[in-house]
């Protein structure tokens, strides 16, 4: 009797708490179980190195000197030094020579000791060593948004972040060859692109590349595999889902490739409006000499195979980026 009086009394009070309850329930359920997949999708990888070290400064030769001949003078005959008999015509002493050729052994003297004081360190040599020492340097970054489509991007970059002699200047040369080449081979799934130069001097060339790569790194909730100065590094691969790798190429869904670089000289990437324009740009990074390039950093999200990025994310993570 109580026990039904009890029921009678609270169930009216509960039932309507039921539904709220329940909602809240599916959402914190739809939340924290996508919630791992999201978050894998923003991790990447990163391939890279170089060096901001200043060229070796070029040296002054050195000033050549004559052995005196005959009495310590440069001249022969002896004398005072700096063969001093030629100046008694000048004076009016021995009167052999004439005006006209005492005048221009005079000249001839002044003309030597000048060239002297210059090949002593602090004339001509002292600009070029200076200028020399904090050559103009350009740092570019260039990103490239393509559909998840372009599968092999992916497994072309994996592959060079196992293989990539990034520790050597022809190693760093053909790491970005072959990343611009793997970008121009999908030209069909280019769907997003931008690009920035900042035009400096090697001394400050370091600072900017780093602000460079520091933003696009700090978008990668994870770095799952890198290269960096011949340093590997490798997170262990998630378990792809059931059905995961079937549907992972739908549309809508996409791939994001940076490419910072820092080269001596005057890089000009265009404004990335059309697939021209970023075509242009991604063969002038490409065509980069080995002499010229310092420094590199190519970093990719996501990184696992199977792993896209939504339209959502790319519009809220990468809002630079222009639709081409």
């Amino acid at each position: 009797m109580l026990q039904r009086l009890f029921q009678r009394l609270t169930l009216p009070r509960v039932k309507p708490l039921w539904k709220p309850l329940l909602a809240l329930g599916l959402a914190v359920v739809l939340v924290f179980g996508h919630a791992d997949g999201a978050w894998a999708a923003k991790a990447g990888g990163r391939i890279g190195g170089g060096s901001f070290r200043a060229p070796a400064p070029r040296m002054a030769p050195a000033p050549t000197s004559r052995a005196p001949v005959g009495g310590g003078g440069y001249y022969p005959g002896g004398g005072f030094g700096f063969g001093f008999p030629f100046l008694f015509p000048l004076f009016g002493f021995g009167g052999g020579f004439g005006g006209l050729f005492t005048l221009l052994m005079v000249f001839a003297i002044a003309n030597f000791l000048v060239n002297s004081f210059r090949r002593s360190g602090d004339g001509d040599d002292a600009m070029p060593i200076a200028a020399s020492s904090n050559p103009p340097v350009t740092v570019a970054k260039l990103q490239v948004g393509l559909l998840a489509n372009a599968r092999s991007l992916q497994d072309d970059l994996n592959r060079l972040a196992l293989t990539a002699d990034t520790g050597s200047t022809a190693g760093l040369a053909k790491l970005l060859q072959e990343t611009t080449l793997s970008l121009l081979r999908h030209p069909d799934y280019w769907v997003y692109g931008a690009s920035e130069d900042t035009q400096t001097r090697l001394l400050s060339a370091e600072q900017e590349f780093n602000r460079y790569t520091l933003a696009t790194r700090s978008q990668l909730t994870e770095e799952t595999l890198s290269n960096v100065n011949s340093q590997i590094t490798q997170a262990t691969a998630k378990a792809t889902l059931p059905g995961q790798a079937d549907d992972w190429a739908t549309p809508g869904e996409y791939i994001l490739a940076t490419l910072v670089v820092a080269a001596q000289g005057k890089l000009d990437l265009p404004d990335i409006r059309s697939t021209d324009d970023l075509r242009r740009a991604l063969g002038k990074m490409g065509a980069i000499a080995s002499d010229n390039l310092l420094a590199v950093e190519v970093l990719w999200t996501p990184q696992q195979s199977g792993e896209t990025l939504s339209a959502d994310e790319m519009i809220a993570e990468y809002p630079n980026l222009k639709l081409l």
